[in-house]
């Protein structure tokens, strides 16, 4: 018989059919194994884009705006106030209420910066009368208050605003302009009760003094009198104790209050309505 022969007799070594056993089983065990493992579906895709990356089958595509979550019709989607249909279905739109809000911080920050700066004209204009404290100019976020003191304005118990003190009105007209915001004028007074012929309580004398103020300041300011509010508050609303001389000084006062945030604050008020407003869908797809 010839060596090739031989060898075809012989057929496929022992080891061969061990060795294949041996791999079979090694198969199930590792199938066994992930079939009961947990798989991290997050660290699986991170791993299997890093070896496609790698191996040149990745585009890197740069994400500018984070998904808000996912819906059948678009990848992008957030819930927005329901709109009535004719048919019976649900309709939305969306809104970036993230740039609605950036804008308001933005215009709120402008109004600041104008009052603040509006403010410090008015101090330079008054600095004479600032000194003699018959003028104190302070801002509360976008309003700018000018308190006229009653020592240098108006007499004791009388609502005639002195003629000295013409010129210093004059020269607040003269700063407030359509440009400015509204105007808000408004009378104090102590605690100390008045009755006299004209004037029946400090109500009377406190609206009396800011129609007085009013008046002087029309008469040659540009401003719209529709954007003029008066108001007397009497002793409501005092600045300092009134168990001293020297505070009830300080609440004696007409205070001209320049609000230049009102557009900002209807704006957030609108906002604040919206977002606190109940958004029921009935089965028709009417809100």
């Amino acid at each position: 018989m010839s060596e090739a022969v031989k060898k075809e007799a012989a057929g496929v070594p022992a080891w061969v059919m061990t060795f294949a056993d041996l791999m079979t089983l090694l198969m199930c065990f590792f199938v066994l194994l992930l079939a009961f493992s947990e798989m991290d579906a997050a660290k699986f895709k991170q791993l299997s884009g890093s070896m496609k990356e790698a191996f040149g089958v990745q585009s890197e595509i740069e994400v500018k705006t984070i998904p808000k979550g996912t819906s059948v019709v678009a990848q992008e989607f957030s819930p927005g106030k329901p709109e009535p249909t004719a048919i019976n279905s649900v309709r939305q739109f969306t809104i970036d209420s993230n740039r609605n809000t950036l804008d308001a911080l933005d215009r709120e920050l402008k109004e600041i910066k104008e009052t603040r700066d509006h403010a410090r004209r008015l101090r330079l204009a008054l600095k004479e009368e600032v000194d003699k404290g018959y003028v104190a100019i302070e801002t509360e976020g976008t309003k700018v208050l000018i308190h006229i003191m009653e020592n240098a304005s108006f007499d004791s118990a009388l609502a005639d605003i002195r003629v000295e003190f013409s010129p210093v009105l004059s020269k607040i007209s003269r700063l407030i302009d359509n440009s400015s915001g509204d105007v808000s004028i408004s009378g104090h007074t102590d605690n100390r009760p008045i009755s006299t012929d004209r004037f029946r309580s400090n109500w009377d004398l406190s609206t009396s003094r800011a129609v007085s103020v009013a008046h002087a300041l029309l008469s040659e300011s540009a401003i719209d009198p529709a954007r003029v509010e008066v108001t007397g508050h009497a002793d409501t609303q005092p600045r300092a104790s009134n168990d001293t001389p020297e505070g009830r000084a300080k609440n004696r006062r007409v205070d001209i209050s320049i609000v230049r945030g009102a557009e900002l604050d209807q704006i957030r008020q609108m906002s604040i309505s919206e977002s606190a407003a109940p958004n029921i869908i009935s089965e028709d797809g009417s809100p």
